[in-house]
């Protein structure tokens, strides 16, 4: 510690904390607790070093750094103390920048991923403690510190929370290091603690007015995303035949204030043979984004516990949000499903939020099927042209989308029936048989039908595999074989994904659900609001020659509606010419032409302010006495020495210089301004739109 004095010591402590409190900015990319006892430890490790090596050779600090690293890395990021570690840290710390730009955040708290922090904490905190021991910078010091704060700014950019008082902190911190390089006493660093303070309170309120921070640059759209998460498992869309002849077979508990439906898997894709799924899974520590968060929604908590379900697809409500508990989770960003990336074990327990959606009439009155030829793909086939007639005819007088998917759910319901002996699968000539011919089949054969029929009418739809909410016990819902049910979905804009079940009750016998779905009782609210308005609602005419202006027997426009919207186009330009051709022949007069010519310009722009432009033979005296008449003293100051200089310009043009034009249109500018003010806004737009002021 030789030479270093207290200011040394503290300057090289701040250094340590200013690089821990930068690594703390990756508490948008981790759970906070996750960076914890790592960044602390990469923030203390090298300031001892340069504590203890201060005055030696720079090459046994970095040395004793070299080896201090693995040694930290392997305790307090693996809990490992095995020399094996090392090797494997090197190896994670080459794949973690990659791994975090493609993992949903916030990413999940595995020391593979948490060693890129250790490394830059330490990086930062020893580059920083060899400057100040060694150097006589002021701020260099703090400067790999800044370098981190932005690699994890750039990383946490869809994270949750805000980064602006770790901002604060570290730009305080950095101040503070170069306040203390002038070795001043300590009183008088003291001192500076309030401007510091100040300084933290500008960067957070400066913070968010930069103009990277509307639309800041996000690296994982340029990243180069992983094979997404697979596993060798049947559909669930596959087993529902076999599930429903082991009805009582249990497969989880779920502790809900609400039932629900509780989905399994999105499939989304359709070949003709098999409904699969696109879904391209991520890893996440937890949250799921919510790209699709639109209309009225409402959040629902779950608790589930696997019993026999030992599938890795993890079932949850509706569009989960956020999950917790499950040690490794992936999720698909696009639908919200989640899956377990190893083999579930019986008795795990996890924690699900999700979004509920929970639309009004309004809502859906004007709401179009959002457009998205993908959810409306129909493998080629001479199926296609019949199911679309069926369609056509099963929701024909339905006006809005969503009653088009009501009036189609409804037939469904009353077109087969429900048998869970009829044969299993969903390929296209099966699903046509069961249309056509046998009309009995399980939620599989309703639920695939059922979407591709909506497709061929423009109602983009899936097919969804999960749970009835089961058998309520204390609060608990005990799910079993016998509950799982496929239905579809029909997303419409600013809405979003919507349910329709269109699987009848089981035939010859009574219901087993007694617990019905909220989702189900809001759709019977909607339908009833969605039928009431209908009712009330008066039915536009169609009919030629009805007298509505909407269409004529030959098919065109009525006469006179083409009469009004031309006669409104043609008052459209005339307000628009009449507003614009003053600005240009203004910026005309002042800019065109010779010195002499712009005076000239100044002089007939001020008459046609005052409204005397077409009294020309009028005298420069006798419009400078019309002005002052009309509005007061002060206006004559202006036109006076406008008057002399264009009575010059008249007898001696050539003698005109570039100062006497700008003169002339600065007193042409304050005649402008005093006309306007004095003005009454009604009298200046008559004026402004006369026909007269189109003929100057």
């Amino acid at each position: 510690m030789t030479g270093l004095g207290w200011v040394g010591v503290v300057r090289l402590a701040v250094a340590g904390v200013v690089a821990g409190v930068a690594g703390w900015g990756f508490a948008r990319v981790f759970d906070p607790g996750d960076l914890l006892p790592a960044v602390p430890v990469a923030a203390a490790g090298p300031v001892l070093v340069a504590l203890l090596c201060a005055g030696r050779p720079l090459w046994l600090a970095l040395l004793a750094d070299l080896l201090l690293w693995p040694v930290g890395a392997a305790v307090f990021v693996y809990g490992e103390a095995q020399p094996a570690v090392a090797a494997r840290a090197v190896t994670d710390l080459a794949n973690s920048w990659h791994a975090l730009l493609t993992t949903l955040l916030p990413a999940p708290g595995e020391p593979a991923l948490i060693i890129l922090v250790y490394t830059l904490v330490w990086a930062a905190a020893l580059i920083g403690a060899e400057l100040v021991t060694r150097t006589r910078t002021r701020a260099a010091p703090g400067l790999p510190a800044i370098a981190v704060f932005v690699a994890a700014l750039l990383l946490g950019v869809d994270g949750p929370g805000s980064n602006l008082p770790v901002a604060a902190a570290v730009a305080a911190l950095v101040a503070a290091l170069s306040l203390l390089a002038d070795a001043r006493p300590p009183l008088w660093a003291a001192a500076g603690v309030p401007a510091l303070a100040a300084l933290a309170a500008v960067a957070m309120l400066l913070g968010p007015l930069l103009p990277v921070a509307a639309e800041p640059y996000n690296p994982r759209a340029d990243a180069v995303p992983p094979q997404p998460v697979r596993f060798d498992s049947v559909s669930p869309l596959d087993r529902v035949s076999a599930w429903l002849r082991r009805p009582e077979t249990d497969l989880f508990t779920v502790r809900s204030q609400t039932p629900l439906n509780w989905r399994l898997a999105v499939l989304d894709r359709y070949d003709g043979v098999r409904w699969t799924s696109s879904a391209k899974f991520r890893p996440t520590g937890g949250r799921v984004p919510d790209e699709e968060r639109q209309g009225r929604f409402y959040t629902v908590q779950q608790t589930f516990t696997l019993a026999g379900l030992r599938d890795r697809w993890l079932p949850a409500a509706q569009r989960p949000t956020w999950v917790a508990g499950a040690p490794k989770v992936a999720a698909d960003p696009e639908s919200g499903t989640l899956v377990a990336t190893a083999d579930p074990r019986k008795g795990l327990t996890y924690q699900v939020t999700s979004r509920i959606a929970r639309p009004e009439a309004a809502d859906l009155d004007n709401s179009a099927a959002t457009a998205d030829p993908a959810l409306l793909d129909f493998p080629k086939g001479p199926q296609r042209a019949a199911f679309a007639r069926l369609a056509r005819q099963a929701t024909g007088g339905a006006e809005l989308p969503y009653q088009q998917a009501e009036a189609l759910e409804a037939f469904m319901r009353s077109a087969a029936k429900y048998d869970i002996t009829a044969p299993p699968g969903h390929s296209l000539p099966g699903l046509d048989y069961f249309l056509r011919q046998s009309r009995r089949g399980t939620s599989e054969q309703f639920a695939s039908t059922y979407a591709l029929l909506a497709r061929t009418i423009g109602l983009p739809s899936r097919v969804v595999v999960g749970f009835r909410p089961g058998e309520r016990t204390d609060g608990t819902f005990h799910v079993r074989t016998g509950d799982v049910l496929a239905w579809a979905e029909v997303k419409f804009d600013g809405v979003g994904w919507l349910a329709f079940d269109p699987t009848p009750p089981r035939s010859g016998s009574k219901d087993r659900h007694d617990v019905v779905s909220a989702v189900e009782k809001d759709r019977q609210r909607l339908k009833e609001q969605l039928g009431k308005a209908t009712e009330n609602k008066p039915r536009p005419k169609t009919g030629p020659g009805d007298g509505d202006g909407r269409a004529t027997p030959g098919g065109g426009p009525a006469w006179w509606l083409i009469a009004v919207l031309a006669a409104g186009a043609l008052a459209v330009c005339y307000v628009l010419l009449a507003a614009a051709l003053p600005w240009w022949r203004r910026r005309r007069r002042r800019t065109t032409g010779d010195p002499g010519a712009r005076v000239a310009g100044a002089w007939r722009q001020a008459c046609d302010d005052l409204g005397l432009s077409a009294e020309s033979a009028l005298t420069a005296q006798e419009v400078t006495a019309r002005g002052g008449d009309a509005h007061g003293d002060d206006l004559v100051s202006h036109l006076t020495p406008l008057a002399h200089i264009s009575n010059y310009v008249r007898f001696a043009p050539e003698q005109v210089a570039h100062e006497d034009a700008e003169e002339a249109w600065r007193r042409s500018d304050a005649v402008h301004r005093l006309i306007v003010r004095r003005t009454p806004a009604a009298r200046r737009l008559r004026r402004r739109l006369h026909p007269r002021s189109l003929r100057r």
